[in-house]
């Protein structure tokens, strides 16, 4: 592999950092979607409060105080916990719906930092670094899981700057938010699930696979989508040993792995409440019925439903998702993403068994996303549970197919160089385009601009100086700019299948006998 090639990966990574950084930065205490709910849960676990039955978390007193708009002159978390006798409002916090797990990882980093003595909005800033860190790698791992899809450099340089290119991912990456570790542990499991369809018949990649889908399931529900997902890697990937048996046979063990590692949450919520997720939102929206002569309306549904995931897929900013990127952004986005994939990812051609496999992901978020939201449509009258985030566990899936496709549709050199700079570059740009709109948004009366009235609004509501935020700004526009450069000009190497292969996905569900024998020896060919 190309040193250049290393130094784009890494570019777009750190930037990628920097950004993260930015955004916990700049939005204001609690303005995150559901952030004040999962800070008091961390701060109840942080001060020894259990984890009660859902529906039955009360938010603290303190939490609710913490977002006094003044936060420089705010009293500390530890005098605001000590003035409240750390008493609880009438207000339900939902998140006991949830495994403990995030909250138990946040409430050690409170407990790091000293967050008594750190005033709301600085306490908050550690949680949200926490999930900075967590998607982090992202970039990183759609170029690594790009690259052993399609064996070539540049496509998978693409892959690392597509995850630039949904605001709303860092946003909710940079939050309090038990999304986050979902996000991370689905990547890398989808990452291992393309090495195993790809040949890696390692039995050390499949542990690797097993534990990962193991810890992506002890987070969230949200992750749970990957069970089947990896049950039909796993079934389809080739193995030296030919046959059903086997491969059903190490389906089996990885799926027990994985369920040993993490499916004990779900086993006592089975055990306990008879059902898989109890809803914390209960006592908050109650069984509902119709008024008398009507009823669910599927049309109303689809519509709010399309809408909702389209937008709060790319950007819909803010506590309430008030601050939404223009529909002609998202939903072009979203017509040329999928347009693409359900017109040239699944051709027969190489390839389509992976890209099958990959599809399975998305679509099975879609149909447990979408039974739940009717569910609950029916039982409430109220149309909810369909936001874009919950399709960031497929992220890495949905970048795959892309670049099957999108490799599938432009064919000769020259427009797939021309190609990959353009969606680079465009990528880059809605990463800096989302701060500025959310800046904007915040502090410009939502114009995108920036004055110096905008920055002295800024710096009232953020922990972090506003020069300094101003110079992240710039250094990410630039590394950014660099990054497209540098990528532009990357040729493709030996082992980039473009040279002869007209579709681009040589090793995409086969492995030349070098590559396999490779493998086997413990290299790697990715």
């Amino acid at each position: 592999m190309r040193r250049r090639e290393w130094v784009v990966v890494a570019a777009v990574t750190a930037t990628f950092g920097l950004l993260l950084v930015l955004w916990a930065a700049l939005v204001p205490t609690f303005q995150a979607p559901d952030e004040r709910a999962h800070f008091d849960a961390t701060v109840h676990v942080a001060i020894g409060d259990g984890w009660p039955d859902p529906g039955d978390l009360r938010v603290l007193d303190a939490v609710q105080q913490a977002s006094d708009p003044r936060p420089d002159s705010a009293p500390t978390m530890g005098e605001l916990l000590r003035s409240t006798g750390a008493s609880s409002s009438d207000t339900v916090d939902q998140m006991t719906q949830h495994p403990p797990t995030y909250y138990l990882v946040a409430a050690g980093v409170l407990h790091l930092v000293d967050f008594e003595s750190l005033r709301p909005h600085v306490a908050l800033l550690a949680v949200r670094l926490l999930g900075a860190l967590f998607v982090l790698p992202l970039p990183a791992l759609a170029w690594a899981t790009v690259r052993r899809v399609t064996r070539s450099p540049r496509a998978a340089l693409v892959g690392a700057f597509a995850v630039l290119a949904v605001p709303e991912l860092a946003s909710i990456g940079a939050s309090a938010s038990n999304d986050a570790p979902v996000v991370l542990f689905a990547a890398t499991t989808v990452w291992l699930a393309v090495r195993v369809m790809t040949g890696d018949d390692r039995v050390r990649t499949a542990l690797a696979l097993a534990l990962s889908l193991g810890v992506a399931i002890v987070w969230k529900g949200t992750a749970l989508p990957l069970i089947p997902f990896v049950a039909v890697a796993v079934l389809v990937a080739p193995m030296r040993r030919a046959g059903v048996l086997p491969r059903a046979v190490r389906a089996l063990w990885v799926l027990a792995l994985a369920a040993a590692v993490g499916a004990w949450w779900w086993v006592r919520n089975l055990l306990v409440f008879h059902t898989l997720q109890p809803s914390g939102f209960s006592a908050i929206r109650p069984p509902k019925p119709f008024p008398t002569g009507t009823g669910p309306d599927p049309a109303a549904f689809a519509d709010v439903s399309w809408s909702t995931i389209a937008r709060t897929f790319w950007g819909s900013f803010g506590g309430r998702a008030q601050w939404i990127l223009s529909p002609v952004v998202f939903e072009t986005a979203t017509v040329l993403g999928l347009g693409a994939l359900l017109v040239w990812g699944f051709r027969r051609a190489p390839g389509l068994r992976v890209a099958i496999t990959l599809a399975v992901l998305p679509a099975t978020i879609f149909v447990l996303q979408t039974a739940n939201a009717w569910g609950s449509y029916r039982a409430t009258t109220f149309i909810g549970a369909t936001q874009g985030r919950y399709y960031f566990p497929a992220l890495l899936a949905f970048i795959a197919l892309s670049a099957i496709a999108w490799r599938r549709a432009v064919q000769t050199d020259r427009g797939r160089r021309r190609f990959a700079v353009v969606v680079a570059a465009l990528s880059a740009a809605m990463a800096v385009y989302g701060l500025l709109f959310t800046y904007g948004s915040i502090a410009e009366h939502s114009r995108i601009r920036v004055t110096p009235l905008g920055l002295d609004v800024l710096a009232t509501s953020s922990p972090v100086p506003v020069p300094v935020m101003v110079v992240g700004w710039l250094v990410a526009a630039v590394v950014l700019a660099a990054a497209v450069v540098v990528a532009a000009t990357l040729r493709p190497s030996v082992d980039d299948p473009s040279r002869t292969d007209p579709l681009g996905t040589a090793g995409a569900g086969t492995e030349t006998e070098t590559e396999t024998e490779t493998a086997h020896r413990g290299g790697t060919t990715a």
